[in-house]
């Protein structure tokens, strides 16, 4: 099985060669139909290379070329790449789908499709590489051409007028994340002896060497996971980036931030103490609510859900600080469980935001505007599209039996594992996470209302609007696969947590699986696993059920604790979904007994006396999200740069216009700080620059004296 799991990631490297050839020999359709087609091969060679590595539990290694003073450059596929390469085949299947339908424009236009191919199937092949890489040669390699082709796609649709500032911003902020990575393989390299991943796993790191190693590596991966305060790039990309690639930055691409910090600082170099992970826990924290601040009060759908991938990112690297915390103190089922909140939630986040901007991208080539202000009354239009958006809204908001609400949850519930621990201010900083956590929920699920209600609800509010049209075959079944994906990460989280735990158990030192998913089904006389009288009351509760049909575990998710505490925490989503179909059955039959003698009489809607409802008059996606301005006005301190009022005769007030400027809290914290010393540091040394030689020869005579000096000290 490890044979034929190598012998898939050679095929996947072979297809993204003839891939690119063919789409660049054809022109026309016909090069688009190649990158949809063998697009769709390499995504679905990706998943079966995943799967196979999944299926075996063996890993697969390939060594590629052997370079003096560097050694060999090498493939490796384990269980944690294994996780992200599906995820990534995943998300690249469902946009391939429907190339053709997007990349038609091109043809007609000066792109070409056969460019585009190259940029795309380079990108995969980089994403692979870096997810499967052996050694730091190699990782550094792929990860720097991914860079530079993440940033060529940003650029691609290049408009006379066009503004290229996103690109470079993003491609500026990479560079220096990828030169803080290097440094850090660098130190991690001279300690080992060697890049190899085999020699830098059995290196013995000083305590300082593992703080630098993670300082660096959290900071230069950070850049790519958009954690604050490096995030300024991610929502001004996202809006520049062409809407077929949206959805791989967004589920792709952010995803090998949260692969580098676990491969680096969880797997080769693994920090000692719990401070590396007290600091993950905070900046994943403070990440989450800011991005769901600004996600909440955003009215472009692309930048909202820009903001949104970095509070997903907040969520899941603050999953990953509790992760380091719990075993860097000893103990290994909440960090078993931890890590498993987090791979599910990168899992979930991939599935549901790329539902979710294949979604905006059709709602902006139907309407023309991303504007919610602009928008409203798509349901009538696009009824399909807003089924499939609706799931996705309900999916990132948590709201179960969506997948969104699982991750959450357990990520919740194990911040409360934190009564664990023994230092106390290690359980204020998880007390204090866990509460910003849970606001960025509720925040979420007022954003995602907003989002939802002012886009497909209501009356149009401009004529946009009403250009509406559903949309076509491809991209309904891409999205509808989607859908449908995050309501079985949602109901079937049992049959997920085993294969999560194949990558999470090397690193935890603990089966998340025998922790979470009580072994119900197959607990029996002989195969004791669980106490008789717990297994005997939870059969009562339905444990039991479906035992003799259904594969797996169970279906219910708990955690068992001591004798005095036997159950620490418990859910069922799969029952939950039972439970909420009976509900509705019920809440149906009822309503239609009652009223199926009386007769159904359709008139105009009273709208307060007034003859016709303007979309003036209509609540706004603006005035839906200005209490969060209201209330987090310390955290936006929008500058008010005009503010006026019109009135008759002085007393009767016509109109109000106010309009603000907001500056980003990290930039009016961060860069703009930074931005205003080195310029002041600049003008005192244009000052020296005057012209003068004997202020010139002090300056050399000066240097010389302050190097002697030192030179005499050490």
């Amino acid at each position: 099985m490890s044979a034929l799991s190598g012998a898939a990631l050679v095929l996947f490297y072979l297809l993204c060669a003839l891939g690119l050839i063919m789409s660049v020999l054809f022109r026309g359709k016909y090069g688009s139909l190649a990158i949809a087609w063998f697009g769709t091969l390499c995504s679905i060679t990706m998943m079966g290379a995943a799967g196979l590595r999944l299926a075996s539990g063996v890993d697969s290694h390939l060594n590629l070329w052997t370079l003096n003073g560097f050694g060999t450059l090498s493939l490796h596929l384990d269980a944690l790449s294994a996780i992200f390469l599906f995820t990534g085949g995943l998300i690249y299947f469902s946009c391939c789908i429907f190339a053709p339908d997007y990349l038609a424009h091109y043809t007609k236009e000066r792109y070409s499709a056969g460019s585009y191919a190259v940029l795309h199937f380079g990108l995969m092949a980089s994403v692979v590489s870096i997810l499967t890489a052996g050694d730091g040669l190699t990782f550094l390699i792929a990860w720097e051409c991914m860079s530079i082709l993440c940033y060529l796609l940003v650029n691609y649709e290049q408009e006379p007028d066009a503004d290229l500032s996103a690109g470079y911003i993003m491609l500026a902020m990479s560079e220096a994340g990828f030169l803080a990575i290097v440094i850090a393989f660098l130190i991690a390299a001279h300690v080992a002896g060697g890049y190899s991943f085999a020699m830098l796993r059995a290196a013995h790191f000083s305590h300082v060497a593992l703080w630098g190693v993670f300082l660096l590596g959290f900071f230069g991966f950070g850049v790519k996971a958009g954690l604050v305060p490096v995030n300024f790039w991610l929502p001004r990309s996202y809006t520049a980036s062409p809407s077929i690639f949206i959805p791989v930055f967004a589920g792709v691409t952010l995803n090998l931030g949260f692969y580098g910090i676990l491969r680096l600082n969880a797997d080769l170099a693994p920090p000692s103490g719990v401070g590396p992970g007290v600091l993950a826990l905070v900046v994943g924290a403070v990440t989450a609510l800011v991005g769901i601040l600004y996600a909440t009060t955003e009215n472009d759908l692309k930048k909202m859900l820009a903001h949104s991938s970095i509070e997903n990112a907040g969520i899941i690297v603050a999953g990953i600080g509790a992760f380091l915390v719990f075993r860097n103190s000893g103990n290994a089922i909440p960090a078993a469980l931890a890590l498993t909140a987090a791979l599910y939630h990168m899992l979930n986040h991939s599935t549901y935001k790329a539902l979710l901007y294949q979604g905006a991208g059709n709602i902006e080539a139907a309407t023309g505007t991303r504007d919610m202000d602009q928008l409203g009354g798509l349901i009538r239009s696009m009824p399909a599209l807003s089924v499939v958006f609706l799931a996705g809204c309900l999916a990132i908001a948590a709201v179960p039996p969506f997948n969104g609400f699982v991750s959450e949850w357990l990520t919740l519930q194990t911040f409360l594992r934190s009564a664990l621990l023994s230092s106390p201010a290690v359980k204020i900083v998880f007390a204090l996470s866990g509460a910003i956590l849970a606001l960025t929920a509720a925040l979420a699920v007022t954003c995602f209302v907003k989002t939802y209600a002012m886009s497909f609800l209501g009356i149009p509010r401009s004529s946009w609007s009403f250009n509406g049209s559903e949309f076509s075959r491809k991209p309904r079944f891409s999205l509808t696969l989607l859908a449908v994906a995050c309501i079985l990460l949602g109901v079937l989280p049992t049959y997920v947590i085993p294969a999560l735990n194949l990558a999470v158990e090397p690193l935890a030192g603990s089966s998340a699986s025998a922790s979470l998913i009580p072994p119900f089904f197959t607990a029996t006389e002989a195969n004791r696993q669980l106490p008789p009288a717990f297994v005997a009351d939870f059969n009562n509760l339905g444990a039991q059920t479906g035992a003799h049909w259904l594969p797996g575990r169970g279906l219910v998710i708990l955690l068992r604790g001591g004798e005095q505490n036997p159950v620490v925490f418990a859910m069922s989503p799969s029952y939950s979904i039972i439970a909420l179909g009976i509900l509705l059955f019920v809440t149906w039959f009822i309503i239609t007994r009652l009223t199926r003698r009386r007769a159904v009489v359709k008139s105009e809607v009273w709208a307060g006396g007034i003859p016709n409802l303007l979309p003036e008059m209509t609540y706004t996606a603006t005035g839906f999200s200005n209490p969060v301005r209201v209330v987090f006005q310390a955290i936006f301190r929008p500058n008010i740069v005009e503010d006026t009022r019109e009135t008759v005769a002085v007393h009767f007030r016509t109109a109000i216009r106010r309009r603000r400027d907001e500056t980003h809290l990290v930039d009016r914290l961060f860069f703009h700080p930074v931005g205003a010393s080195v310029n002041a540091a600049a003008k005192l040394l244009a000052g020296m620059h005057h012209g003068k030689l004997n202020a010139y020869v002090a300056y050399v005579i000066g240097f010389l004296i302050l190097v002697l000096f030192l030179y005499r000290v050490t």
